[in-house]
């Protein structure tokens, strides 16, 4: 707690066997302190500074009687210190992909936070040893290779020491660099969103440490740069038939095509998200001979890289996406999805742990192989001219494909949004466009409606 009431008392000279001493005495608040020196010079030295402190009006923190300022020097540590603190105190509560954002951001702006950049080697190493060594707690234990060593030894000499971003030009520094790639190319409007909050956050641990007295970012008059980013382009969504077709061109392809084309069903009938798909198991299917059945997402199973795992796999065990851990999504199905997870099941059956899907060896089903099956898919399904626009560029246009039917087919937004997994408000933002067309739909309706009226 900070106090502005504060008392210091004449130095006093003591004699204890045969030994002299100095005692200075003074009080912040309610609480007394006391600190002896060996001489009455020092003593005064000491008592100056503090006389100085207070008709200064400086706020003396009272646990430890020290002016605040004083306190935050002694507590003080270089930018690239303090963030590595503060990705260590994150690690053991982060998930292999938030980790990899936390480094991503800290490796974005420590070279912001320098002195000066004499010497600093080319931004592609600089990354490299700031996200796949600093910032990545799993490498403490190992010995960085020479040429790693080098840049983090400079980064450790030319750091800004944390009390340093009071200044808000370096905050403003820091925040303009996080808006570009690597490449220097502006970043993703949601990278920059994400960026930004890690510096919040990491800021205010700084505040928490006793390294900076207020976090400044909210002061500084900053913008990131205008981007309409996370609306859907329809050109990118198949609709029912490409989408059909693009199936059809997995299910004949190869043996692994196959295997793969219930998987892709998932997420063009049920709108669900390959890293939810790929952890699915039996016993969260309902799946009758007739009908309409169910999906029951309750995990995902992002892959983080093995270097970020705390289990040394490539994927993370999580819940669902901004859900409670234990949150279930419950998704009826169509009698399309129904006969064709049956006919999955009925072929290659389940691994020994109930999941549906899985390698030939058994494995978690990777990125990289369903990509490549997708990618031979679209080569298959769509015409030359469809193939180099960005229609269903991605497996997760799937997903995309199926809101849009929802959506389309006039199913209340409120419905749309529980079985996509996300708010009403996400709905509304990035799907826009699909909405402006179910609003004409329902404006015909509503006509049609009303002439008969007359």
């Amino acid at each position: 707690m900070q106090t502005y009431d504060v008392r210091i008392w004449a130095v006093r000279q003591r004699k204890d066997r045969n030994q002299s001493s100095a005692e200075l005495r003074w009080k912040t608040g309610g609480t007394p302190h006391s600190q002896t020196f060996r001489t009455k010079t020092l003593a005064e030295g000491r008592r100056a500074e503090l006389l100085r402190a207070a008709h200064a009006g400086e706020p003396f923190d009272e646990a430890t009687g020290v002016p605040v300022r004083e306190l935050r020097q002694r507590n003080d540590v270089s930018w690239y210190q303090h963030a590595r603190q503060y990705i260590e105190m994150k690690w053991p509560h982060s998930p292999g992909s938030t980790r990899r954002t936390l480094a991503e951001a800290m490796a974005t702006i420590a070279p912001a936070l320098v002195a000066d950049t004499k010497g600093m080697a080319d931004p592609r190493t600089v990354r490299t040893a700031l996200y796949g060594w600093a910032f990545n707690m799993t490498r403490r234990a190992e010995e960085p290779p020479p040429e790693v060593a080098t840049v983090l030894a400079w980064f450790e000499r030319k750091s800004l020491p944390t009390s340093a971003l009071a200044d808000r030009m370096h905050v403003r520094a820091a925040l303009d660099a996080l808006t570009k790639k690597l490449d220097g190319t502006t970043a993703a409007a949601s990278t920059i969103r994400r960026k930004r909050a890690i510096f919040h956050n990491a800021l205010g641990y700084a505040v928490d440490a006793g390294r900076l007295s207020q976090n400044p970012l909210p002061q500084v008059q900053w913008k990131a740069p205008e981007q309409v980013e996370e609306e859907l382009d329809p050109a990118t969504v198949p609709d029912p038939r490409q989408a059909l077709a693009l199936l059809d061109a997995v299910r004949t392809q190869s043996a692994r095509g196959r295997r793969l084309v219930a998987f892709f069903g998932c997420m063009y009938y049920a709108a669900a998200r390959p890293a939810e798909v790929i952890g699915l198991c039996i016993s969260d299917c309902d799946l009758p001979r007739r009908g309409w059945g169910a999906l029951r997402l309750r995990e995902t199973r992002p892959r983080s890289g093995a270097a970020w795992t705390d289990s040394g796999t490539s994927h993370d065990r999580r819940g669902l996406k901004h859900r409670p851990r234990k949150a279930v999504r419950s998704v009826p199905i169509p009698p399309d999805l129904v006969a064709l997870l049956r006919w999955h099941v009925t072929v290659y059956g389940v691994a020994p742990d109930g999941r549906l899907f899985r390698t030939q060896r058994g494995g978690l089903v990777q990125d990289t192989g369903y990509g490549e099956v997708w990618a031979e898919a679209r080569s298959r399904a769509l015409t030359p001219a469809q193939r180099s626009s960005p229609l269903a560029k991605r497996p997760y246009d799937l997903r995309h494909a199926a809101v849009s039917t929802w959506l389309s087919s006039g199913v209340e937004p409120q419905v749309v949004a529980q079985r996509a997994g996300h708010s009403v408000a996400v709905l509304f933002r990035v799907y826009a466009k699909c909405l402006d067309g179910a609003a004409a739909t329902a404006n015909a309706r509503i006509e049609a409606t009303l002439r008969g009226g007359r």
